[in-house]
């Protein structure tokens, strides 16, 4: 069979055409016969002896016949007609790279100053290359577009980075080679600042001079002397790095040739076993690298905190009298006295499941969030907190029905009896100022939503004093936006 010589089509192909033949005809495509078979393969066996001529792919290019099949033939997704290598060649790319001087910025650019809100930037700081629904700043008490003012810098427009297989691992892709040059010239401050600080020290004490001297002497050949043991040495640092055995030394695992005796590990070069057991250990000269550990007040210490753990489960704690000892000679004994570790960490280990509808099914529920407002907070002798006292429109103190905040309680006495209290507006002229209330801010919404250029004029409108009935229409209907109940009342 020549090599590549079967085209490949695809699903989809062999599909719509077996769909159109089956409305045709109704036959299925027919099938290479033994005979087509035999003459593909004297063909291949023509073209590997050099009787017959290879292949020629689409370019006029020669296939070699002796190419294995799976590399002469193609995917079934090349939709080939003939014979090809294409499909081993490197790929021509398609798209258009970035270049390398394009880069992300990062930060803001402070070379533009804008002094005016624009449209379509964000309302909450003033930049146009976000929406305030995007802006990480804080949020504004009055945004940039209310008042202009504190206007932000804009952010880099970043381009459209296209990267090959290599550039997307290029790790020094962005990077400004000016950057070294300020860490050059920190380490030359640094230097400097040595040398001047050496030659102060030489010049108030001019032994040192010697004394330098001779160190740098010594440390000249440090270098060029054998170490055994030693693979690195640093003169100036005066470093050295324990990395083999001294040859001097007995191997660990020579140290009893049984092998059942202690374990050695090969990797770390340790044995932590005693590698005579029957010896005492100062009768040999290695007793295991164990035997460091549970030597000297080791034991001891063992042996406390074994007694402490004991005593603990029993129900005593023998730290009471060492706890009150240090908290007499060294006092802070308001730092044991805290909350709960619930409180503390703002969390608990307390299990509580939940139904699909939110509700509780097991545990206990959690406690009510606080506001995030000052509560139960009384100032200048009051007992009860601004606003737990209304009249007249007015929000003031209970205690003494004060109605000026942050002012001085006195009590009962700043109280008014009910005889002086000024008698209420009648009810059936209240409704009349409601319903009147009512027109007048339909009116007034009407007159909004209207040209200014085209809104009436009335030069003979009535200039008196509201009556008391007004005054209590108008603050029952008037719109408080900082009223906490306001969006119940709406409802």
């Amino acid at each position: 069979m020549a090599a590549g010589s079967s085209s490949r089509v695809p699903i989809s192909m062999l599909l719509q055409d077996k769909s159109s033949r089956a409305t045709e005809d109704d036959e299925e495509p027919k099938k290479k016969s033994r005979e087509d078979w035999r003459k593909a393969k004297e063909l291949e066996e023509a073209r590997k002896a050099g009787t017959a001529p290879a292949a020629v792919d689409e370019e006029g290019r020669d296939i070699n016949p002796h190419i294995p099949q799976y590399i002469s033939s193609a995917p079934w997704y090349y939709n080939t007609a003939g014979p090809t290598l294409k499909h081993q060649r490197p790929q021509e790319e398609s798209r258009e790279l970035s270049g390398i001087d394009e880069v992300v910025s990062a930060g803001v650019d402070t070379s533009k100053s804008v002094t005016k809100f624009r449209k379509g930037a964000c309302e909450n700081c003033g930049a146009v290359t976000h929406k305030k629904k995007d802006c990480m700043e804080r949020p504004r008490k009055v945004g940039a577009k209310f008042n202009g003012g504190k206007i932000a810098y804009d952010e880099f427009v970043q381009p459209k980075i296209v990267s090959d297989y290599d550039g997307k691992r290029d790790r020094w892709a962005g990077y400004d080679p000016a950057n070294h040059r300020e860490i050059v010239e920190e380490y030359q401050k640094i230097e400097v600042a040595k040398r001047e600080l050496r030659a102060q020290k030489l010049k108030e004490n001019p032994d040192l001079a010697d004394e330098e001297e001779d160190e740098e002497d010594e440390d000249k050949y440090v270098d060029e002397v054998d170490m055994p043991g030693r693979t690195k040495v640093d003169s100036k640092q005066r470093i050295t790095v324990r990395n083999l055995r001294i040859r001097e030394d007995t191997a660990k695992y020579l140290r009893n040739l049984d092998p059942n005796s202690a374990y050695y590990d090969p990797k770390t070069r340790s044995m932590r076993d005693n590698p005579n057991p029957n010896l005492h250990p100062e009768e040999t000269d290695f007793a295991g690298e164990n035997f460091v550990r549970y030597s000297g007040d080791i034991q001891k210490h063992a042996q406390a905190q074994l007694f402490a753990w004991e005593a603990h489960g029993k129900g005593v704690d023998v730290h009471d009298a060492s706890k009150n000892k240090v908290v007499e000679q060294y006092g802070g004994e308001e730092h044991l006295q805290v909350p709960p570790r619930a409180l503390l960490l703002a969390q608990t280990e307390n299990y509580v499941e939940y139904s699909r509808f939110g509700k509780i099914i097991k545990g206990e529920d959690k406690p009510i969030i606080r506001s995030r407002y000052e509560e139960d907070v009384f100032v200048n002798n009051h007992t009860t907190v601004w606003g737990s006292f209304w009249r007249d429109g007015v929000w003031g103190y209970k205690c003494c029905e004060s109605t000026i905040k942050n002012s001085y309680c006195v009590g009962e006495n700043g109280k008014s009896e009910p005889s002086d209290q000024v008698a209420g507006p009648s009810r059936d002229k209240l409704k009349v100022a409601l319903r009147q209330e009512e027109r007048n801010q339909a009116r007034a919404e009407q007159l909004l939503k209207m040209d200014e250029r085209k809104r009436p004029y009335n030069s003979m409108f009535e200039v008196r004093e509201p009556t008391q009935e007004e005054m209590e229409a108008f603050q029952m209907k008037r719109c408080r936006e900082d009223d906490p109940m306001r969006q119940f009342m709406d409802k």
